[in-house]
């Protein structure tokens, strides 16, 4: 089990926008949340002739700061994120380990021309954090059509997935938990 879940806002999101999400991770990972700001250098991670930064250098970032080793860290970003062999990305995390990272750039309906609705947003915030969350605890993409762990290419996706784990990823949460 993490000691704790750190979440590292460096986004333009206020904090009382993610308490509802805080308390919400510390019921599904049972574990105390932090929220701090963050300071990601995105410059570093822009690529220019994409026009936007690589998730991989952010979640290095993420991974070099000076936080207990056994904690959780999920970085929050408002930029449009990539990975090489990918058009986009929402988010990004070490697989089994203590890092990841999501983006609320296309996750947000004014990316698609769609009136503003924050409240939506902050759901599929919510979404795909949890989703990169259990990809640190070792879970992989679930083929449960609502669960949070199923892959999503499209928002609309994100839409469709329910903000908790299905019976089978929940098992083998408790399994890298120690819950079962």
């Amino acid at each position: 089990m993490p000691r704790e879940i750190n979440i590292l806002n460096g986004s333009f999101l206020e904090p009382v926008r993610l308490d509802v999400i805080s308390r919400r991770l510390e019921l599904t990972f049972s574990a105390p949340v932090n929220l701090i700001r963050a300071n990601l250098d995105l410059r570093a991670a822009y690529d220019s002739s994409r026009r936007q930064a690589h998730s991989t250098e952010l979640l290095s970032q993420i991974l070099n700061g000076t936080f207990d080793v056994r904690c959780k860290r999920i970085g929050i970003v408002d930029v449009d994120l990539f990975i090489p062999v990918l058009t986009f990305v929402f988010g990004e995390a070490q697989l089994r380990g203590t890092a990841a990272i999501v983006s609320t750039h296309r996750l947000s309906n004014q990316f698609y021309g769609l009136p503003r609705d924050e409240d939506l947003m902050i759901r599929r915030l919510e979404k795909e954090m949890v989703h990169e969350l259990g990809h640190t605890f070792g879970l992989l993409h679930c083929h449960q059509f609502e669960c949070v762990m199923r892959a999503s290419t499209y928002v609309e996706e994100i839409d469709l997935k329910q903000n908790h784990f299905c019976d089978i990823c929940c098992r083998q949460m408790l399994r890298v938990t120690g819950g079962g």
